[in-house]
């Protein structure tokens, strides 16, 4: 299932996040970064997905 989340997450990090933790405190890093940089938003993802 991790392996879906990550493929999600590269495509579209904030849902790959969001099917990882929900509506907390990383799903809105997470739309942050991704606003700033489609790059650390992938980044952020994957690293929260990887780590839960």
């Amino acid at each position: 299932m991790d392996l879906i989340r990550i493929i999600v997450a590269i495509l579209l990090p904030p849902l790959g996040v969001f099917l990882q933790v929900g509506l907390g405190l990383h799903f809105w890093i997470n739309i942050l970064l991704t606003i700033l940089g489609y790059i650390p938003g992938i980044v952020h993802a994957v690293w929260v997905i990887a780590t839960r």
